[in-house]
């Protein structure tokens, strides 16, 4: 092989690398790039999320609020019973005192 084949051979490989070298990148390039569409859409979604989110903070205040009304209407309820049934009871035993005074009397 003489000089001007050995420059054309080693042109030609050397050329046949930066073919191959652009290939390759064009085809990174090519996997790798997001397209405008995506982006919208990702923007679309990261909306979409922070929505839901503010949704579930709104939904969890009002349940936290609606479950403190519940604990105090149930709290004011136990109260009635409790001052009902002491109320039942001494009227029982006002009932139990009369009844004995009644069969004294009677007796």
């Amino acid at each position: 092989m003489n000089r001007a084949q050995f420059i054309i051979a080693t042109a030609i490989i050397l050329f046949a690398a930066f073919c191959v070298g652009w290939f390759a990148n064009w085809l990174v390039h090519r996997f790798t790039r997001v397209s405008a569409s995506d982006v919208n859409e990702l923007d679309r979604m990261s909306r979409e999320l922070h929505e839901a989110e503010e949704t579930r903070d709104q939904a969890i205040v009002w349940l936290q609020a609606r479950e403190a009304e519940l604990s105090n209407q149930l709290a004011q309820t136990e109260a009635e019973l409790r001052a009902a049934m002491e109320g039942l009871r001494d009227a029982r035993a006002e009932a139990e005192d009369l009844r004995t005074i009644l069969e004294r009397a009677r007796g």
